[in-house]
């Protein structure tokens, strides 16, 4: 400089200086701001049956951070654990137990297998049915393979009875409406339709044979850095299970 004024070349550092000084800052707000859970995001991955497990956790975690993201992913569960893994995903649930060591679970409940029928079906009045009895019903299914699936269509090959297998349906909330509707019988998880049996809308019959008994649990990785919206799910899936 000469007389204390800057050159050219001079003030063309100084604008650039005062710009990166303004994009450290801006960079320090967004990184308080994710500290924050101002700007977070939650990715979890599970399949359709599990979803209702996850909304009671979903609802406490909003409630203390209201404008952090939660994004529920539909995946296949024999992709859960291998996205959980390489970081695709933050957590998975499982409707068994992972075998994968990189994994820690944590048990969020029990659930089992139930007949949903109509309540004006003539079945409706029972407590529960056998196995042959539910085989012989219109029977509405999940057109998507799935674990529970595989070993219900196993029991029945071991036992040598059939199940009438007749409306196949892309999701639950459509097998349950079909249900409501008059049209088959489903064999869902009793969770998933709470709120219908409660209103009245669709009945619980128990077939014991096939109630396959699970325990869902939320999966996430046993080591590495957690993100400060995902520590704050699982503290906020700690206290649900714990409730």
């Amino acid at each position: 400089s000469k007389g204390g004024q800057l050159t050219e070349a001079g003030k063309i550092l100084l604008d650039y200086a005062q710009r990166l000084t303004r994009l450290k800052d801006e960079a320090a707000g967004a990184v308080r701001e994710l500290q924050d859970l101002r700007r977070g995001r939650v990715l979890i991955g599970t399949n359709e049956g599990a979803v209702h497990v996850l909304l009671p956790i979903v609802e406490r975690f909003r409630s203390d951070h209201p404008h952090a993201q939660v994004e529920v992913r539909r995946v296949h569960a024999r992709q859960i654990a291998r996205e959980v893994l390489s970081r695709s995903l933050d957590f998975g649930v499982f409707t068994f137990a992972p075998r994968e060591q990189g994994l820690q679970t944590l048990l969020l409940g029990e659930d089992e297998l139930v007949m949903l029928i109509s309540p004006e079906h003539a079945l409706a009045r029972r407590k529960q049915i056998t196995m042959a009895e539910f085989g012989r019903q219109t029977v509405i299914a999940h057109n998507e393979a799935s674990p529970a699936r595989e070993r219900v269509l196993r029991l029945y090959e071991q036992r040598h009875t059939s199940i009438n297998i007749q409306i196949g349906l892309p999701s639950l909330d459509g097998i349950k409406r079909a249900v409501e509707m008059g049209l088959g019988v489903a064999l869902l998880p009793q969770r998933c339709a709470r709120t219908e049996i409660a209103r009245g809308q669709l009945a619980a019959v128990k077939v014991p044979e096939l109630r396959l008994p699970r325990q869902v649990r939320l999966a996430y990785r046993r080591s590495g850095e957690m993100s400060h919206a995902a520590a704050a799910f699982l503290d906020a899936a700690r206290a649900e299970a714990a409730a």
